[in-house]
């Protein structure tokens, strides 16, 4: 059967096929340590699960609205007015089956043959192909450690054309963690409405971060840069909900709708039941956050002296987010040769950078316990030595 040229320059997920083989390695009875995984290791919070669990005992089992349960969609708004400034009402939000989705309903609802959009290299190994998916143009900026993994207005004012759609932001970043300042945002902002584009702003991972870093959304610098701003968001990382799929998209109406018409005639509402957790994680208390974040941040710190104490590794301190971006360039290896070889040799998995579109540094989650910290830790010195001597 010939495939769809669309689907077919689409690649497997390079993330879900190394936790395959470390999934089957552990079958075999391999003591394999896992770094790749992009979701907290922690269970959802009591309160957030009740909640589905009465919404079940309630009924709350049938068809729901395409856009979302309005209280959802209320909670949403009031969240988005209180933490980040964005004057969104219920009507600029549509609930989807994870924050993944909410990029994909977009992208297919506005994007045609020649358009283009700028992502950012390193970047979350989804967005191009999801463009591509949409028949669209992915245009790749690279950044590297001399400008802290961050676009200068320089970099995307050039990479602008007429055919421009979309800028994607992601801050903080997967895979690299970093935060964009507000001087930063404001920056980019004035070329994003110099152009008449739209900005794509992924604050997917807005409450992991360490050190008093400060998270602004971009649409909240003023009402030209918000008419032209999509967030999309979630609950996934922040309350560790990814098997739940729940997460979500705010924009201008219009765009919104079409959204919704998308989703209408493919999957539908979200998980009824499911929404009713979220309603709970953003209305009820949020110690549970701050609990995770204490957790993450004693990680890091141990993970990141771990990592620059091994010779032929260099890592950036990370802002936000769980994961490490490791630059392996000293060690004259391809990330991907380098990932197959640690996990076959030392049973250690982490992802490619080339996932990311960097293919001189790994990525390592350090969303797991200590212990597999330091074992991890100590093994991937090994192979290095191994490797590098």
């Amino acid at each position: 059967m010939k495939l769809a040229d669309r689907i077919s320059q689409v690649p497997a997920s390079m993330t879900l096929a190394i936790a395959a083989k470390a999934k089957a390695m552990r079958a075999e009875g391999l003591d394999v340590l896992d770094f790749g995984a992009g979701e907290p290791d922690f269970d959802t919070p009591d309160h957030i699960k009740l909640a589905a669990k009465n919404a079940l005992d309630a009924g709350k089992t049938k068809y729901g609205a395409a856009a979302g349960e309005p209280l959802l969609l209320e909670a949403i708004a009031n969240k988005l007015n209180r933490d980040n400034q964005l004057p969104y009402q219920p009507e600029n939000i549509i609930v989807t089956n994870g924050g993944k989705h909410s990029l994909y309903n977009l992208m297919q609802a506005l994007l045609d043959p020649g358009d283009e959009v700028i992502i950012p290299a390193p970047y979350w190994l989804s967005y191009p192909e999801m463009v591509k998916l949409a028949s669209a143009t992915p245009v790749i900026v690279n950044t590297d450690l001399s400008n802290n993994f961050k676009i200068t207005p320089a970099q995307l004012h050039q990479a602008i054309t007429s055919n421009t759609k979309f800028f994607i932001l992601n801050s903080p970043s997967n895979p690299t963690g970093v935060i964009y300042t507000p001087d930063e945002i404001r920056a980019l902002a004035e070329v994003i409405l110099d152009h008449n584009i739209w900005v794509i702003s992924d604050e997917i991972y807005e409450k992991t971060l360490y050190d008093n870093a400060e998270h602004l959304s971009i649409g909240s610098l003023g009402s030209d840069i918000f008419q032209r701003t999509f967030v999309s968001h979630g609950f996934a990382k922040t309350y560790a909900m990814t098997g739940w799929r729940v997460g979500y998209m705010a924009g201008p109406v219009d765009a919104i709708k079409a959204m919704i018409r998308l989703q209408s005639h493919s999957t539908s509402n979200v998980c009824t039941f499911a929404q009713y957790g979220a309603i709970a994680a953003l209305n009820g208390p949020q110690d549970c956050v701050a609990e995770m974040l204490s957790a993450f941040s004693a990680r890091r710190k141990v993970i990141l002296e771990a990592l620059n104490a091994i010779p032929g590794l260099e890592c950036p301190q990370p802002d936000g987010a769980f994961y490490m971006f490791p630059s392996i360039r000293k060690t004259g290896m391809g990330s991907m040769e380098f990932c197959e070889a640690l996990l076959g040799s030392h049973q250690v998995a982490a992802v490619p950078g080339i996932a990311f579109g960097a293919d001189d540094a790994i990525r390592i989650s350090y969303a797991t316990d200590m212990d597999t910290i330091h074992k991890g830790m100590e093994r991937l010195a090994a192979f290095v030595k191994s490797r590098v001597g």
